[in-house]
């Protein structure tokens, strides 16, 4: 197995289109799209292996869930990628037409292009740390019988959804329900993907009836990434085995929920939040609604979706109006809320509120009015841009990149490997990785999910499920 490290001169390759869309910042048209599309070419020269070569212990279709292609392909693609059409909608298009009554906003343009810049540096600063920590060469001293994975691959979906529960009804511990809620789909998930080329019929109904309660789980939750994120892990997890199927299903699949789910979304939450309709109802509702293309207001049709909602850019911009003219760098205030974070409330009942903290940033920057009850998080690189500016997303978006390729590598080292360590428990417990949330929230969740990785493999080992070599 190769563990080839990439030349220096190749990461820097990697800031180029940042550099070039800086060096024409006052033509803010060009400078949005050499930074837009440079993200789209640091794609090209990862994944393709320019870089630094993929690691060669199996093929590409079968390392799907590694850092290089999962974690930056939703993480970066969607920071950095969906901005396109909020850019559209500064220069007067509505719908992909141009409206001619509409006058540009410069100013707006300027700040656009500006946060897109920062993306493409968060971008290149976020895969320079995986490329460098990218080492799969070391063998793990653990192992498990490849007859006994489809088997024990159950036993965590089964284990792992009580586990959830078990965790919600703990005062403090909350926090940990989610990481085995998770646990237990993508567990549950692989299994799926295990049982069907095997032709175990009980695994398979098993898996299936874990699969559709998920489904119908995320059907019901108001969000639309869980439903999003049901049918791509299914799809990743089959490709292996099915490339034509899968590709000829699950990718129009995936086209039809970006165009269905938004007035989904909205029917559903105006019936259910408001307590006018139970959940089976508000789905019907919303699914009516949705398949008779009922897009009602403007702001939560396709279009105000794809500007609005599918990308974080606008409220990215609202944080660089008044950081750091009104308001200054945060520098080290928020790692010091997120150390806090981390200490949970069942040792510090008195511990303030992280979503309050989080908010207050919120609130400064005038993104939202204080007397709303809407929340609106700042994403990982806005925060890192908080803390220091350019130099903080450089920096943080850095070691971003580089915790999730440490934690990918040490997992297998672990769990004996690829399935085990990064599509399980990879996958199942730091999934918040795959979006990058606030600080308090990310630090606080990667934190305690690599003290239950280290548990799980001691019951593991301690239950000799896994074996040293």
């Amino acid at each position: 197995m190769q563990t080839k490290q990439a030349p220096m001169e190749r990461i820097i390759m990697l800031y180029v289109p940042w550099a070039l869309a800086a060096l024409f910042s006052s033509d803010a048209q060009l400078s949005y799209i050499i930074a837009w599309l440079g993200s789209f070419l640091i794609f090209f020269l990862t994944l393709t292996g320019w870089v630094k070569p993929i690691p060669n212990d199996m093929s590409v279709a079968e390392q799907l869930m590694r850092p290089i292609f999962l974690v930056q392909i939703i993480f970066a693609g969607y920071m950095a990628c969906t901005s396109i059409f909020y850019f559209l909608d500064v220069l007067g298009y509505q719908n992909f037409e141009k409206v001619s009554t509409t006058l540009v906003d410069q100013n707006r343009l300027q700040y656009t292009a500006q946060c897109q810049r920062y993306y493409c540096l968060g971008h290149a600063a976020f895969v320079s740390g995986i490329l460098i920590f990218m080492d799969y060469g070391t063998k793990s001293k653990y192992y498990i019988s490849k007859d006994k994975l489809a088997n024990l691959l159950m036993m965590f979906a089964v284990v792992s959804f009580p586990a959830s529960i078990f965790f919600i009804r703990i005062p403090g511990l909350s926090q940990f329900a989610n990481q085995f809620s998770s646990l237990s789909f993508i567990a549950g998930t692989l299994a799926l993907a295990f049982a069907i080329p095997l032709k175990k019929i009980g695994n398979t109904l098993i898996c299936l009836a874990f699969y559709f309660f998920n489904f119908y789980t995320a059907l019901t939750s108001g969000f639309k990434e869980p439903i999003i994120i049901s049918v791509l892990v299914l799809g990743i997890f089959l490709y292996p085995n099915y490339k034509k199927l899968v590709a000829a299903i699950f990718i129009p699949a995936l086209l039809i929920l970006f165009m269905f789910l938004p007035t989904y979304n909205r029917i559903f939450r105006q019936n259910a939040w408001s307590g006018d309709a139970s959940a089976d109802e508000a789905t019907q509702l919303a699914l009516d609604a949705a398949l008779n293309n009922d897009a009602g207001d403007e702001d939560d049709s396709n279009w105000g979706f794809m500007v609005y909602r599918l990308s974080e850019i606008d409220m990215f911009i609202k944080f660089t109006q008044s950081t750091p003219k009104t308001v200054d760098f945060y520098r080290t205030k928020l790692l010091a809320q997120s150390g806090m974070a981390i200490i949970p409330r069942i040792f510090w009942p008195g511990k303030p509120s992280t979503e309050d903290l989080i908010m207050e940033r919120v609130y400064d920057a005038g993104v939202i009015n204080r007397a709303s009850s809407v929340s609106a998080k700042p994403a990982f690189i806005v925060d890192a841009y908080l803390t220091l500016g350019g130099w903080g997303v450089f920096v943080m978006m850095l070691i971003y990149g580089a915790v999730a390729q440490i934690i990918s590598v040490k997992a297998e080292k672990l769990f004996g490997g690829y399935i085990l360590g990064t599509a399980l428990i990879f996958s199942g417990l730091f999934q918040i990785m795959w979006r990058g949330l606030s600080f308090e929230f990310l630090i606080n969740t990667v934190f305690w999910s690599y003290i239950s990785m280290l548990a799980i493999h001691k019951i593991l080992t301690a239950s000799n499920i896994l074996k040293e070599v």
